[in-house]
């Protein structure tokens, strides 16, 4: 395995991307490819969490699957500093692809959350000009091929949780609170989707997945939707291993399911 640890730099700020890239086996295939996924945790854009990180990625490995898990600049830094971090994580893999045995057409960015909503931004803005002149590249450089949305943050509305829209864009809120739900940005440009969310979660309430599936519905963008209807938020895994201290309804053995059916969409796409 490939366990290392990279900087990425965007403005004065540092974010790390620590990989899980599987070996290849002269006894099954040296030659094997797999998709990577790229893990955003939540945490409201003030933390991130380790729940919804290296046990995630480990059973990514288990699936067959490469990973890699950014861990972003969070609050003081605002809007675009992780969005900027999560395209240039994105452009590091394809750039070493053929070294890492990477499919460079399955790059899938992953987010629980408000790691929901990073991942969901570049999914909507990776092919607006703004982005393109911050990181100087060609935009399919860093151009998702899916996204993996775990009971995201995605609306700025009615059913908005509020206080990721204070933490990301801070003195810009009234300037840009409009743009960064989600919702209403789904394009033709916005890749395939695989979303989960729980009927119960009262933090970021289910109208946020809901939203996100009617705008891709009525783009004809393809997407994979499941509700639970038990259930509270941040569940990762909903396993032992990742169920919190602070909350003892974090395992859920009916939404363990999720990271089975995300695989069989992800070797789909």
């Amino acid at each position: 395995m490939i366990n290392k640890i990279i900087e990425i730099q965007a403005e004065q700020y540092t974010a790390t991307l620590t990989t899980y890239i599987l070996d290849n086996s002269y006894e099954i295939d040296k030659d094997r490819t797999r998709p990577m996924v790229i893990i955003c945790p939540g945490g409201g854009y003030r933390f991130v969490s380790e729940r919804e990180a290296e046990p995630v990625a480990i059973q990514l490995n288990a699936m067959g699957f490469h990973a890699c898990i950014l861990r972003y600049t969070i609050y003081p830094a605002g809007f675009p500093t992780a969005l900027t971090q999560l395209a240039k994580a994105v452009a590091y893999v394809r750039e070493y692809a053929k070294k890492w045995n990477v499919q460079a057409d399955k790059i899938i960015v992953a987010g629980f959350s408000a790691g929901g909503h990073l991942a969901a931004s570049l999914g909507v803005f990776w092919h607006e000009k703004f982005l393109e002149d911050i990181l100087e590249m060609p935009k399919e450089n860093y151009q998702p091929n899916g996204i993996l949305l775990s009971y995201p943050v995605i609306t700025s509305g009615e059913h908005a949780h509020r206080d990721s829209f204070v933490a990301l864009l801070q003195e810009r809120y009234d300037e840009l609170i409009d743009k960064m739900s989600i919702e209403k940005q789904i394009s033709e440009f916005t890749p395939p989707t695989f979303l989960w969310h729980t009927f119960e979660d009262d933090l970021v309430p289910i109208e946020n997945a809901l939203l996100f599936a009617h705008s891709m519905n009525e783009m004809k963008n393809p997407f994979e939707l499941h509700i639970y209807p038990k259930g509270g938020h941040g569940l990762s895994l909903a396993t032992e291993e990742t169920r919190s201290i602070y909350d003892s309804g974090a395992l859920q053995v009916a939404c363990q399911n999720w990271i089975t059916m995300a695989g069989t969409w992800i070797r789909n796409l």
